[in-house]
């Protein structure tokens, strides 16, 4: 590696939930931080937020399964904070339904932006951190890619994300990059509030019911992922690659 390869986090799907807490956690770290989201309003609020803090972050607006959106997007990350050596591809949508209702759409756009998104990304990022000789890639899978009814499209996504992984890690191991994937189980977001709406309960109940499957008792946080991400992306993790950590509050298969 480099004397001092540089410290420049890119955070996709930073807007909110997850993605903005990994950026946060990130910024308290050391890092320069660069959001990406499809909204803008919310990563601009995230990088003003990390600023306002002592730190750098700037964010960008982008669509992160179009090629030319994402090599401006990281261009203009490394002109403002320099040479990103860290990526964290957690941009997701869902379009869940059971498979006879599923549309070849509801298919296509959400392999688009889990699978098709991170390549692009990583593509684009890779580049910057073969040449510093020392980089982190943290892909977002989930429990969902051991399968989860009315998933179909998300879970083949997130168990895409698995083997993409697993495939950075033996390609890119040799230029210093590690590359693991987290598997949140339950965490509370918009996103699984609005699992909620579509299942027709509450939120409230939504989660105390998931709080009663998991062993430790609770639902997971935004939080309880940046935890984990900012250790897969430190100095201390280099001989950890190529693994899927399930975050789910007990064990999985």
């Amino acid at each position: 590696m480099t004397d001092s390869p540089s410290r420049v986090a890119i955070v996709t799907g930073a807007g909110r939930g997850i993605g903005a807490a990994v950026a946060r956690r990130l910024a308290a770290d050391g890092f320069a931080v660069g959001l990406l989201d499809l909204d803008e309003a919310g990563v601009r609020k995230g990088a003003e937020a990390i600023i306002a803090d002592g730190g750098r972050a700037v964010g960008v607006a982008l669509d992160v399964s179009d090629a030319e959106q994402v090599d401006a997007a990281v261009t203009r990350v490394a002109g403002e904070l320099g040479a990103p050596t860290v990526l964290i591809n957690n941009a997701g949508i869902t379009r869940d339904n059971l498979l006879f209702k599923m549309t070849e759409q509801d298919w296509d756009s959400v392999l688009s932006v889990h699978l098709r998104g991170s390549f692009l990304m990583t593509r684009a990022v890779q580049k910057y951190q073969t040449e510093q000789k020392w980089g982190r890639i943290v892909n977002l899978s989930s429990t969902s890619a051991l399968g989860n009814r009315g998933q179909a499209n998300y879970a083949a996504a997130k168990a895409g994300m698995q083997g993409f992984t697993k495939t950075l890690a033996i390609e890119l191991g040799k230029f210093g990059v590690t590359a693991n994937a987290i598997a949140p189980g339950f965490i509370a977001t918009d996103m699984t509030a609005a699992t909620a709406q579509r299942v027709g309960v509450s939120f409230d109940d939504f989660k105390t019911a998931a709080a009663g499957q998991i062993p430790v008792g609770r639902v997971g946080t935004p939080d309880d992922i940046a935890n984990v991400a900012s250790f897969l992306v430190s100095d201390g993790a280099g001989f950890v690659s190529g693994q899927v950590i399930y975050v789910a509050g007990g064990p999985k298969d």
